[in-house]
C-alpha cells in the first residue's frame, strides 16, 4: 500500500511526462482537449449606454416638453403614452427593443414592475399612495387628442 508521500511523488513525475496544453487543461486525453478548445466563447451583451446625469435631468422636464420629445423622436411610445395626473404613463402590449428601452430610460422614463407601463415623473415626485393614480387623477391619450 502505498504512502500520501509516495502518491503525491507518482502524480508529480507523471504531471512532467505531460505536454504543456495538457498540463493547463489538467486532462490527458487529446480528444477532450480539442473539443473544448473549439466550443465558442460565451457571448457578452453590449448594452446601450445611458447617461444618468442627464437622465436625472430630463426626469424633471415638464409634461408637455416630454410629450414633445416622445412625438418627434419615438412616434410609436408617444401613441402608446397615457398622461395620468403630471406622469406620463407608456404600456407597450409586448416587451420593446432593447434600444427603445435605453432611449426611454435616457429621456428619464423608469419601469414600474407593480403597473407593468414605463414611467415618467415630468418633476413630480410623490410619496407611493394606497390609491389608484387613474382614480384620483385626470387621465388621457395625448395622441387621440392630436387626432380628434
Amino acid at each position: 500500500m502505498k504512502t500520501n508521500k509516495q502518491n503525491k511523488a507518482e502524480k508529480k513525475n507523471k504531471s512532467e511526462l505531460l505536454s504543456r496544453s495538457e498540463q493547463v487543461s489538467g486532462n490527458n486525453n487529446s480528444q477532450t482537449a480539442t473539443a473544448t478548445e473549439q466550443q465558442p466563447a460565451p457571448q457578452k451583451t453590449v448594452r446601450p449606454y445611458v447617461n444618468f446625469a442627464e437622465r436625472d435631468r430630463n426626469r424633471q422636464l415638464p409634461t408637455d416638453k416630454v410629450l414633445d420629445t416622445l412625438r418627434q423622436f419615438m412616434p410609436r411610445a408617444y401613441e402608446l403614452a397615457e398622461v395620468v395626473g403630471k406622469w406620463i404613463w407608456i404600456t407597450f402590449p409586448e416587451q420593446p427593443i432593447e434600444k427603445l428601452r435605453a432611449d426611454l430610460s435616457q429621456l428619464g422614463f423608469h419601469w414600474n414592475n407593480t403597473r407593468k407601463c414605463w414611467q415618467h415623473p415630468c418633476g413630480e415626485t410623490l410619496p407611493r399612495g394606497q390609491q389608484n393614480p387613474r382614480d384620483k387623477y385626470a387621465t388621457y391619450f395625448p395622441a387621440d387628442r392630436i387626432a380628434a
